[in-house]
């Protein structure tokens, strides 16, 4: 695990996602406060997707899609270079269109 990772995944598409704890606390405290104490729905949407979709506006961004009864959790990853990197992640209620990319 990265040095500077709060929590670090490899998703079914073989590629390694991570979040830093600064960027986590942003996620949590500004952009999704409802997020906040959900690492472990965040990891699982990552490792065990219901569903991996690939983004209809940026081909480098893949949305990955858990579950949190009645609500879907998901969780956006950016690859650049190889490496991947959480944007953000929410609770949802339905999955976005894009391309579907990966399903179990």
């Amino acid at each position: 695990m990265a040095e500077d990772a709060y929590f670090e995944v490899t998703t079914p598409l073989d590629r390694h996602v991570r979040v830093t704890a600064a960027y986590w606390d942003v996620i949590v405290t500004l952009k999704h406060p409802i997020m906040r104490g959900k690492e472990d729905l965040v990891r699982q949407a990552l490792q065990t997707p219901i569903e991996i979709r690939q983004s209809r506006s940026d081909p480098s961004v893949y949305l990955h899609y858990g579950v949190e009864p009645p609500y879907l959790i998901c969780a956006v990853v950016k690859y650049l270079n190889g490496d991947g990197f959480i944007i953000t992640t929410y609770r949802t209620s339905k999955i976005k269109e894009g391309t579907v990319v990966w399903t179990p």
